[in-house]
């Protein structure tokens, strides 16, 4: 079977175990769609059309990355974290939680907050400059974005731990990356959610760069590996298989609110993009390797198996462009309509009582974009 890394074929015939190296695929990077004697009964339900859905998703949240991209090279973001290639990891997480579970991400994840419903608009407003940094994190259940790599897996446990003495089957998931797994943070919420037994996910998209730190310089084994030894289950999934993503989340949420505490994913994918617009991954990252991934795209592999179920014709990818044309028009417009930051607000709230020293650099930079408009504009020559 061909997959997103090591791997051989049907593997983990029951709950996710302790050490579990295999990656779970159901679907391999030719459109392939494979038996899972474990698996299979988790997504069942998952017909054509619950396919062609995901598949939907998937054109969606990749055109709204492009069209950010664009946004930022254009000047009106500050940054944007590019998602490219991790939209099945995203989109297949995302669509098996309930409205009811809280999500804790980092900056990347743009496709599970497009997945909980969250405005076009808020997606881009922290990277605008906005001071409200995007939402209001109860009306959708996800927290904004956390920057401080790692750090919101410490407030995921927490909140886990409260749906305990509330008495609820809610969910708390934490995502992050490979790189974020030598955060002392995550160390220390696993020990907290493996001691409490915490209904808690970590779910750790492994791909493979944490900015320009290949993942073998930061795990000589399998990420996976390390939650058994806090006293948690592991499950390796091809993050390139929506279907397989959808699975294992499922798993790990049955398990989480029948009481049998946290559960660890290590999704297995690549970042096809720069780490942020700020980034030049050509500088660290070898062209073939990127061939090679860009060879398992998440996409291209759905659109296989669509094709081979006789789901994949003209009127139906011409609505789901269409779709993600419509989606893109009006993130653009939403960026567009948002008040451009004063350049001096980068002063406000920095201290909670005034500072004579931060007043003076104030004034200072005041002073300096005035001379701007002071400054004798040169004639045509």
């Amino acid at each position: 079977m061909d997959d997103a890394g090591p791997a051989t074929g049907t593997v983990l015939p029951g709950p996710a175990r302790p050490g579990a190296d295999d990656l779970v695929q159901l679907i391999d990077s030719h459109g392939v769609r494979h038996p899972h004697a474990h698996y299979d009964a988790l997504v069942a339900d998952i017909d054509g059309p619950a396919l062609q859905k995901l598949y939907e998703d998937m054109v969606v949240v990749r055109r709204i990355d492009a069209e950010a991209t664009a946004l930022q090279r254009q000047g009106e973001l500050a940054l944007w974290p590019p998602l490219l290639g991790q939209e099945a990891a995203q989109i297949g997480s995302g669509r098996a939680l309930r409205s009811d579970d809280f999500v804790f991400s980092s900056y990347r994840e743009n496709a599970v907050a497009y997945c909980r419903g969250v405005d076009l608009s808020d997606i881009l407003r922290v990277w605008r400059g906005n001071a409200s940094s995007g939402w209001d994190p109860y009306t959708i259940n996800m927290a904004t974005p956390q920057v401080i790599i790692g750090a919101q897996t410490l407030h995921a446990t927490g909140y886990a731990m409260g749906i305990i003495n509330d008495g609820d089957d809610a969910v708390a998931v934490a995502y992050f990356g490979d790189g974020a797994t030598s955060q002392g943070d995550v160390n220390e919420s696993m020990v907290f959610a493996a001691s409490y037994q915490a209904p808690v996910i970590f779910f750790c998209q492994n791909n493979h760069w944490a900015i320009s730190e290949p993942v073998g310089l930061q795990a000589h084994v399998p990420i996976a590996r390390r939650a058994p030894g806090f006293g948690i289950p592991s499950v390796r999934v091809d993050g390139n298989d929506v279907l397989a993503c959808l699975a294992v989340t499922r798993e790990a949420l049955a398990r989480a609110r029948s009481g049998g505490g946290p559960t660890f994913i290590e999704a297995v994918t690549y970042r096809m993009g720069p780490h942020t617009t700020a980034d030049d991954p050509t500088r660290y990252r070898d062209a073939n390797e990127l061939e090679d991934w860009a060879a398992r795209d998440p996409l291209a592999r759905l659109a296989a198996l669509l094709d081979s179920l006789g789901l994949l014709e003209a009127e139906y990818t011409d609505s789901v462009k269409a779709t993600a044309d419509a989606v893109a028009a009006e993130l653009r417009q939403g960026c567009l309509s948002m008040p451009e930051p004063a350049p001096s607000d980068v002063f406000k709230h920095v201290y909670s009582t005034p500072n004579s020293w931060l007043d003076r650099q104030q004034d200072h930079y005041e002073r300096y974009l005035a001379s701007f408009a002071q400054a004798p504009q040169e004639g045509p020559r």
